[in-house]
């Protein structure tokens, strides 16, 4: 019964309730116009979700600045000209009974050059990205006030669209996250070297951005367990914990727990790989790489795949070791996503205290219905993790490309009929 189960209990989110504990997580959804507006299909795709009762739903990510956008068809929250299409998503899931929050972020360095209008990508310092190959420019000190100003601007857009909150990307290797690490993060100034210089931006993004939204609006952080770059600088979890207990104070009301950067491989998509780096190389953003790069992909997917099998294997909740260690020292909600997809792991996470609630990605691109379907027993399509979403992320409108799965989705929407 969904009364004694702890997935549908009301959590507390700073100034909001959710009012269940399976969350959407960020996707990358390529269904904005290519100028970063909403358009009718994103706001279809939030429609499907919210009517499928998920609780809360945080967006894609909704680039900052125009030098921050890392896809194709991606969403913005860079000009007030944006507000009137992010107004219509939050209605759009208000109106069946969702919490709405938007992924602000910047990509820095993890781009591939050109692809998205971004010709001269910038970062924390000058360190090759190895997997989009891109070079950065080092940002100077006398830019980091914009990047901040980027940020709360962004968040107050939200606001004044009628998001709940929003969500400060600070993992994955994105332009936070670069500032963060040491592996990334070489500077000689007062935003690099020690711990609280390397945290210093994220501060101030963090203080301002609440400074300008005030206490009433809902203020999420997204961050890496781990950073998994072995043999380099990378961030380990009693790092990690350290930052969000400071970022806490600064007026942070949850943190999401992930992992890894882009050139940490695919930790945060555990799952199977069989055909993936074909399809990523022919239909995803591999097309927009170098021949080398496209090259290598194609020919070597076996291998590839065969390896990416071994190093990142199905398994649901694997950041839960993680998200334990932040929900021990923390005062706030913990969001642990991670390969989630069945009711009795995303209950024993809750119920054995590693986690406040859980998110979900892939399950919910399976199953916009996914919560609904949890609540009720009724089977739904499951996602079975075969990644070919992620293959074609960020060129397309985010989909299952599983045939069987996907035409299982096909039809229970097309039961459902429009919202």
């Amino acid at each position: 019964m969904a009364s004694s189960s702890p997935l549908f209990e009301p959590l507390r989110l700073g100034p909001i309730e959710a009012a269940g504990r399976v969350f959407k997580t960020a996707t990358a959804e390529t269904r904005a116009s290519e100028d970063g507006f909403v358009s009718d299909e994103l706001v279809d795709c939030y429609a499907w979700l919210a009517r499928g009762g998920t609780p809360l739903i945080i967006t894609g990510n909704l680039y900052v600045a125009a030098q921050g956008k890392s896809t194709y068809r991606m969403c913005g929250a860079d000009q007030d000209d944006k507000t009137a299409g992010l107004a219509r998503l939050a209605d759009t899931c208000h109106r069946f009974g969702a919490k709405l929050v938007g992924q602000l972020n910047h990509c820095g360095r993890q781009v591939i050059v050109g692809h998205t209008g971004v010709d001269e990508p910038v970062s924390a310092s000058s360190v090759r990205e190895p997997v989009m190959g891109a070079r950065p420019r080092e940002l100077r000190s006398d830019e980091l006030p914009g990047i901040v100003d980027a940020f709360a601007a962004a968040a107050v857009r939200c606001r004044d669209a009628g998001f709940d909150g929003v969500q400060i990307h600070a993992a994955h290797g994105y332009l936070l996250n670069q500032f963060l690490t040491p592996h990334t993060n070489r500077r000689g100034d007062a935003y690099g070297g020690s711990f609280d210089n390397r945290l210093r931006l994220v501060r101030e993004v963090v203080g301002e951005t609440r400074r300008r939204v005030g206490p009433d609006f809902a203020l999420l952080l997204k961050l890496n367990g781990d950073d998994l770059l072995p043999l380099r600088k990378g961030l380990h979890v009693d790092d990690n914990v350290a930052i969000a207990r400071e970022l806490v104070a600064e007026g942070i009301d949850a943190i999401e727990v992930s992992v890894g950067h882009y050139e940490s491989g695919f930790p945060m998509t555990a799952g199977r790989f069989d055909g993936f780096y074909r399809e990523l190389a022919v239909h995803g953003a591999g097309q927009h790489m170098d021949r080398m790069r496209r090259f290598s992909m194609t020919y070597f997917d076996r291998v590839f795949g065969a390896l990416s099998n071994r190093l990142w294997p199905v398994r649901e909740g694997f950041n839960l070791e993680y998200a334990r260690r932040f929900k021990r020292e923390l005062s706030v909600p913990v969001i642990c996503v991670g390969g989630f997809n069945t009711r009795a792991a995303m209950e024993e996470a809750i119920r054995v205290g590693a986690t406040d609630a859980v998110s979900c990605g892939r399950a919910f691109i399976a199953d916009p219905f996914l919560v609904e379907h949890l609540r009720t027993g009724e089977p739904g399509p499951r996602c079975d993790y075969c990644n070919l979403c992620l293959a074609r992320s960020g060129t397309g409108p985010v989909d299952c490309f599983n045939p069987t799965v996907r035409a299982e989705k096909e039809k229970l929407l097309a039961a459902k009929g429009p919202c």
